[in-house]
């Protein structure tokens, strides 16, 4: 970042609100990045919306929340959540005043924090920006959450020049749009070269097996019942079929646990693991021939490895994977999973390209930032060079 140092009396204060585990993994490097400016001050703030699965990652990227919200009741609706951070955040924003406050995403503490700080008159800033599936039923209720962000936010942060696109499409200003790359590829470069140990030992006794990896994550609301059932089938069928170990991390959520456990759960190919942490999927992505997952971080991750992705969505607002070849939508139908997951295995080594990061988003993010509070030079936009992340 360029600009010189100030004094205590003029460090700006930036509030970076998180609750959710992929919310704290994307800014995680961007927290590191401001804290190395002595002109700023940063307040990171956790809603604790994803509980031990958040703690997991705080502690693995060495973050410690100035502010903690109390936590929920266990099963709360998103109105009862919703009215609560809204509440707590609008007090945290009164007693701090930052001059800033950043949200990552399409979560709802990502939407309620920008509300609360609109509501305060303090600039948000949106950290992947621009997204978009143009179907407000799918992802629920991501599409409408990033949607009315846009609409809040004083300073876009866009991953791909795609998503700057949309958002000049939709009328805003285009110097308040910054093309940065997704900060997740900072995340999962740094999980990959320090390699922590294996928590999960599930885990590390499937890694042992000498078979090519498939890597299964389904948890989205919109798939909950038969279509999750149909996924799990495909899976099945695809067990029975190829000569593959399958490594599927299950979510917590009962409604997709009682679907996926008596289908798969007794074949002997098929690995049902605890949700893991951060640095245990990272690794096992990393290990992975294929991944299949209608997650949308998955889609940014997997390809930065060389690892292709069948999407178990219909729609996505991650495009460019797609365009690139590095991801196929094939939905929950059951033929066309098996179908497409069984081309991608028979075509292992083909090059798979990322568009969506290299390393550096964060360094970017934070340049975007000094230029608003700062009059720094903006960054100049990334340009997708295709990197291939080589996991040895």
């Amino acid at each position: 970042m360029t600009g010189t140092s100030a004094g205590p009396g003029t460090r700006k204060k930036v509030a970076v609100v998180f609750g959710t585990r992929p919310e704290a993994i994307k800014l995680a490097p961007l927290i590191h990045e401001l804290q190395r400016d002595p002109r700023l001050e940063v307040l990171s703030v956790s809603t604790g919306q994803h509980g031990l699965m958040l703690d997991q990652v705080l502690d693995l990227f060495d973050l410690t929340p100035a502010v903690r919200l109390k936590p929920g009741e266990s099963g709360q609706t998103l109105s009862a959540f919703s009215a609560r951070v809204l509440a707590e955040l609008t007090t945290t924003f009164e007693q701090n005043r930052p001059d800033l406050v950043v949200v990552q995403g399409d979560t709802s503490t990502a939407f309620i924090a920008a509300l609360a700080a609109f509501y305060s008159e303090t600039p948000v800033v949106h950290l992947e920006a621009g997204l978009r599936s143009w179907d407000l039923g799918r992802p629920f209720p991501e599409e409408g959450n990033r949607l009315m962000i846009s609409r809040i936010a004083a300073i876009h942060l866009a991953p791909t020049a795609a998503n700057a696109a949309n958002l000049l499409a939709e009328g805003i200003p285009a110097n308040s749009v910054f093309v940065t790359g997704n900060t997740v590829i900072d995340a999962l470069h740094h999980v990959l070269k320090s390699r922590p140990p294996l928590i999960d030992s599930g885990l590390a006794d499937a890694l042992t097996d000498e078979r090519p990896i498939v890597t299964v994550t389904a948890h989205r609301r919109e798939s909950w019942g038969e279509p999750l059932r149909n996924v799990a089938l495909a899976i099945r069928d695809l067990a029975d079929t190829a000569n593959v170990r399958v490594i599927w991390p299950l979510h917590g959520n009962p409604a997709v646990r009682a679907v996926v456990v008596p289908v798969v759960g007794d074949h002997p190919s098929i690995s049902l693991l605890d949700p893991l942490s951060y640095s245990d999927f990272a690794q096992l992505l990393g290990r992975s021939r294929l991944v299949i997952s209608d997650s949308g971080g998955v889609q940014e991750e997997a390809p930065a490895l060389g690892c292709p992705v069948v999407v178990l969505r219909d729609v996505t607002e991650r495009s460019e994977a797609v365009d690139a070849g590095a991801a196929v939508l094939v939905g929950t139908d059951r033929a066309l999973i098996l179908k497409h997951a069984t081309e991608s295995l028979d075509h292992a080594g083909t090059e798979v390209v990322s568009p969506y990061g290299d390393g550096a988003a964060s360094q970017r993010c934070s340049a975007a930032i000094g230029a608003h509070l700062f009059g720094d030079e903006p960054p100049a936009a990334y340009q997708p060079r295709y990197p291939r992340m080589v996991v040895s």
